[in-house]
């Protein structure tokens, strides 16, 4: 059983895609009384946790401790490091599959699933979330959900995971929110909004993190400086040698940069530093989908990005990734050369790339690339 939001009405909810019959008060009531309710709660969250993902794990996690609720968060991998400052972070587990990890989850009454909707993208606790027989609660904002969740709090058009949770707060008790719940509930929807960039954040939204700021007694220049300039010499040694890989393709359209295996070697930064340097290729004027390809032992990563009305997710989805409509992501089982080359080649079928921002349209090189590959423009 689930429940979700119906497209066509902010205030209205479906039952498994059927007809309405629950409200929004109804809806976000019965997670709450859910959260209420349970004394032994495990959160878990993404592999490789973004902002978001930490911040939100981090944010219903204190709440939820000062509920007087016992709380146990477990993720496949490690927190980035600009993130390890948060408070409560230390309280994260990385799952390694011991009889200790699996009693957590199984021995819980409650499982809360962020930022993610599929078993797959859990990683190694993946199973175990899925199978537990106890209540499964999924809030997210991104697309095409996976059905075994028996309650979700989800809305594609939110700017986050943290937005959702503060909805929730706002439902239970908004005096809940003290600094250990403010500071990870901010950095998770500044980063998912790309500091107050992107087309998801709206007037609605500015009010909302006031009231977090304000409640938290936060500093946003410093919370800035936490998450964003604390970049390592290899960091940055890393990015020059990725900003160097940089090409545009469709007369400007699309943006590339690669990291490889050997870069991450030289320049001795962990893949983590990596995060955010895809939407350095959104920053060069005309570019509307910036990708990233990054080299791994079992194949390669792909991080789409895009802005304005340049949808990727179903981009990603062609390789069995996903995501939001401007943020997704892929994994393709192949080496960086044959990665690229697919992904390139799929391009037009999912945006339109017979003109570019500067009405340049598809470059020579390009079709003549894509010509070589069989693909019609």
């Amino acid at each position: 059983m689930f429940w979700s939001r119906a497209s066509n009405n902010a205030n209205t909810f479906v039952f498994n895609g059927g007809s309405i019959v629950r409200t929004y008060e109804d809806m976000i009531g019965e997670i709450v009384s859910a959260l209420e309710e349970a004394n032994r709660v495990v959160i878990t969250t993404h592999t490789r946790p973004d902002g978001d993902a930490i911040g939100s794990q981090l944010a219903l996690g204190n709440y939820l401790s000062s509920k007087g609720k016992k709380v146990s968060m477990i993720n496949s991998d490690p927190s980035p490091y600009n993130l390890e400052w948060l408070p409560g972070s230390e309280k994260i587990i990385v799952y390694d599959g011991s009889l200790e990890h699996v009693d957590m989850i199984a021995s819980a009454d409650l499982i809360v699933v962020l930022d993610t909707n599929n078993k797959m993208r859990l990683g190694k606790p993946g199973d175990s979330i899925k199978e537990a027989s106890v209540p499964r609660i999924l809030i997210d904002h991104h697309t095409d959900p996976e059905n075994w969740f028996d309650l979700m709090w989800r809305r594609e058009s939110a700017s986050s995971t943290a937005e959702l949770l503060y909805e929730i707060f706002a439902d239970w008790d908004l005096d809940g929110i003290d600094s250990a719940v403010a500071a990870p509930l901010y950095v998770a929807i500044m980063t998912d909004t790309g500091s107050f960039r992107f087309s998801n954040v709206t007037p609605a939204l500015h009010r909302m993190v006031g009231d977090i700021v304000e409640r938290g007694n936060l500093d946003p220049a410093q919370m800035y400086a936490e998450v964003y300039e604390k970049r390592s010499v290899e960091g940055l040694r890393l990015m020059s040698t990725v900003l160097s890989t940089m090409q545009l393709h469709f007369g400007g359209l699309v943006g590339s940069m690669v990291i490889s295996k050997r870069s991450l070697k030289d320049s001795g930064a962990s893949i983590e530093e990596s995060d955010g340097f895809v939407n350095n290729i959104l920053s060069i004027e005309g570019v509307k989908v910036g990708l990233m390809f990054t080299e791994t032992e079992r194949g390669t990563k792909v991080s789409f990005r895009s802005k304005e009305d340049y949808q990727v997710h179903k981009w990603a989805q062609s390789f069995g990734g996903g995501g939001h409509r401007n943020a997704s992501g892929a994994f393709i089982k192949a080496d960086l050369d044959s990665a690229i080359k697919r992904t390139i080649a799929a391009a037009s079928k999912f945006i339109d790339i017979t003109t570019s921002g500067q009405d340049e349209g598809i470059s020579d090189e390009d079709a003549d690339y894509l010509s070589m590959l069989g693909v019609q423009n």
